[in-house]
């Protein structure tokens, strides 16, 4: 049986990743998924990818920390399928360094990307979604918001913003129809790691299946259930 017959998803970072991963494991389980991204080519990529396999989507492209945008992506899911069930915020971005050999633009770009990004999104969702008395955020963050890992100083402080925002956010809501969870997966073996130097080894990270699983997971418990949080870390542990 499929899970999520009649709902509809928007998937953030949806062009690649665990973004692309989560936007095909929504379609396999019949809900219709809109994917966003900054680049129209890819997006539009995924969309054929997923219509091909049967599935209903919709591609919207933009910066979603820049302003509007969020709000821009709902309003065009709402005009595509009248309603949202269900967001992913899996967009995000990252680059390594001791701390005093960090670079301020990077800090700025990982809190933009990883914090405001999900901020915004997740407030341009609860309108629908508290107005409809139902919902699920999904944010997928990282294991770095919860242990600590040398070298990921900004990445850390932008994740770690990401999984207290969500923790507040699922306190407010509760009770209200819409839930909330975390998402923390270990390093998974995504084209996030393409052009970051000195590279774990990949063939022991997490596939970006298996964290689509664990948002499907969540997504599709029954409305008297709530997932909270789940950290998934690779089985050689934090790489």
């Amino acid at each position: 049986m499929v899970r999520l017959a009649g709902q509809v998803a928007l998937v953030t970072g949806g062009s690649r990743g665990i973004g692309r991963a989560t936007a095909l494991a929504l379609a396999r389980e019949s809900a219709a998924v809109t994917v966003l991204a900054r680049s129209s080519a890819p997006l539009d990529a995924v969309v054929a990818e997923l219509r091909a396999a049967g599935g209903t989507a919709l591609a919207v492209a933009g910066d979603l920390a820049a302003d509007g945008v969020a709000d821009g992506a709902v309003e065009a899911v709402l005009a595509w399928r009248g309603r949202l069930d269900i967001l992913v915020t899996a967009q995000g971005t990252g680059s390594f360094a001791p701390v005093e050999e960090s670079a301020p633009a990077d800090w700025d770009r990982m809190m933009a990307a990883n914090l405001r990004a999900t901020y915004l999104a997740c407030r341009a969702a609860l309108r629908p979604m508290l107005g409809a008395g139902r919902g699920t955020i999904i944010n997928v963050i990282s294991l770095a918001a919860v242990r600590p890992i040398p070298g990921c100083a900004a990445y850390t402080a932008s994740k770690a913003g990401a999984l207290g925002f969500t923790r507040v956010l699922r306190e407010e809501v509760r009770g209200r129809g819409v839930r909330v969870a975390a998402l923390c997966p270990g390093a998974v073996d995504t084209p996030f790691w393409d052009s970051i130097p000195g590279v774990p080894d990949r063939a022991r990270m997490l596939r970006a299946e298996t964290v689509a699983d664990a948002a499907v997971l969540i997504a599709a418990e029954p409305p008297g259930a709530m997932v909270e949080e789940i950290v998934l870390a690779p089985t050689p542990g934090v790489l």
